[in-house]
């Protein structure tokens, strides 16, 4: 098997070959920094790479092999995770010269964990700054689409979307709080898990909005996210915000069998005005499919879905600027312009409109815990279009009417499931003509990511999407 067929291949796959001594995992490290050095200058989805570090571990993971030790379900598999989880040694900048200096002393659970199931980390990877979105100048390089590079990879996890797309590493982790998992999913072409709220551990994760923030997973198929987010899950000390709901084994749903489910299609996101054509007919046909398959589908209406992007703006954009005022007073010019705009902006906002945003979230949160009250899951595009071009992020803003779909249109499609802290995922469901991927966003009741799984895995068996590979 060659170097590029076997970096492509899933985690899960690759546990195996190093647990019976068909890979080395030094050779597994060396295959993807060859692709590193060979791709990601003109990608940017590293910050760091810790290349010395991962080639030791990858050592002490083979001799732990060849001496029959026991080996965890990651043993010698490289992975790489968003620069805004702490790692013992490495910076963590959140994308900004703010944080350029700050080295932790300690991994993020998260972290801890997939080290602890035997996986090798690789680096850390690019974000917009801050985790925020709208980032004009990226202190460590524009991310680039591995599609088309002209075009925006997602955000805020761009890095990870990249990287899992590129087979820069065998999976990464994102923080997903409005879409930062899902949308780099979708437009990169690979799948990303938003958990329910409080499913997994944030110690050690810097934050955005801490009523929505949720860490998780992104890989090439669905079962490497259902693998990584049983590793990932579960009760932490460290963050008493974590449930102590037993974690499920994912990957013992994954059956390709969806008979007996109802699924609901959102109509608001599917069939409104804003979202393109062949985003909407992809999305039909990842319905008709699943149909196909067994699952009861029909239509599902959230009628306050028009005011999901403003009010989760209000919401995440001003539990940052509470985070960020003495830095924002002391270090303004250490921000990128289009961080320093939105956070100042946030920062202005009158509490009698948070308060607005908070009832309209309860109202969104109700709206979609009644339709998951009546189907197994809700189907959705991930975004109202394919992965658009960096240039048009940067284009001014002319008038009043040009900040709607600028600024709350796309998230009207990523933040419902954040504000009603239920859980998510995107799964590749097609491709525009440009060969742009689309992603078929899957919405579940709180802590039933099982569900959700069970739909993209059997919907991945049927379709071949998820085995198209970027340009090289």
């Amino acid at each position: 098997m060659g170097g590029e067929d076997l970096a492509f291949l899933s985690a899960a796959e690759l546990a195996t070959l190093v647990r019976t001594r068909q890979v080395s995992p030094v050779e597994l490290v060396r295959v993807y920094l060859e692709r590193i050095d060979r791709l990601d200058g003109r990608l940017r989805a590293y910050i760091a790479v810790c290349r010395h570090e991962a080639v030791a571990a990858a050592r002490r993971a083979e001799a732990a092999v060849i001496a029959g030790e026991p080996c965890g379900p990651l043993h010698g598999v490289p992975f790489a995770v968003k620069d805004q989880f702490d790692a013992r040694g490495l910076p963590t900048t959140m994308g900004s010269r703010v944080l350029k200096d700050l080295v932790p002393d300690a991994d993020a659970t998260v972290v801890a964990r997939l080290r602890a199931a035997g996986g090798v980390l690789l680096g850390k990877l690019n974000l917009t700054e801050f985790a925020l979105g709208g980032t004009r100048e990226f202190p460590f390089g524009q991310p680039r689409n591995p599609w088309n590079v002209e075009h925006d990879p997602g955000g805020s996890s761009s890095g990870s979307g990249i990287a899992t797309a590129t087979a820069l590493c065998a999976f990464t982790l994102g923080e997903d709080t409005g879409g930062s998992v899902r949308s780099p999913a979708a437009w990169c072409g690979v799948v990303g898990l938003r958990p329910t709220w409080g499913r997994v551990s944030r110690a050690g994760v810097f934050p955005l909005s801490w009523s929505m923030d949720a860490a998780g997973p992104l890989g090439r198929s669905v079962g490497d996210c259902a693998l990584v987010l049983s590793l990932i899950a579960g009760r932490d000390d460290r963050d008493p915000t974590t449930s102590r709901r037993p974690v499920p084994d994912y990957r013992s749903v994954l059956s390709g069998d969806v008979r007996g489910l109802r699924l609901g299609v959102v109509r608001e996101l599917t069939q409104g005005a804003e979202t393109h054509d062949e985003v909407r007919c992809a999305v039909e046909a990842a319905a008709a499919r699943l149909g196909a398959l067994g699952a009861t589908v029909d239509e599902v209406s959230l009628p306050s879905i028009p005011l999901t992007g403003a009010a989760f703006m209000a919401l995440a954009d001003s539990e940052g600027a509470g985070l960020h005022a003495r830095w924002l007073r002391e270090r303004p010019g250490d921000y990128d312009a289009g961080t320093r705009r939105r956070l100042l902006s946030a920062g202005l906002l009158p509490a009698t409109l948070v308060h607005q945003a908070s009832r309209a979230r309860a109202l969104i949160r109700r709206q979609v815990l009644e339709a998951l009250h009546r189907h197994d899951a809700l189907l959705a595009p991930m975004a109202h279009t394919a992965a658009p071009l960096i240039s048009a992020g940067r284009a001014p803003i002319t008038s009043r009417a040009d900040v709607g779909p600028r600024f709350f249109t796309r998230r009207c499609y990523g933040s419902p499931a954040s504000l009603a802290g239920v859980p998510a995922l995107s799964v590749p469901c097609g491709f525009t003509p440009g060969e742009l991927p689309i992603g078929l966003q899957v919405i579940g009741r709180p802590f039933d990511e099982a569900t959700i799984l069970r739909v993209a895995d059997a919907y991945e068996r049927a379709t071949d999407w998820h085995r198209r590979r970027p340009p090289d």
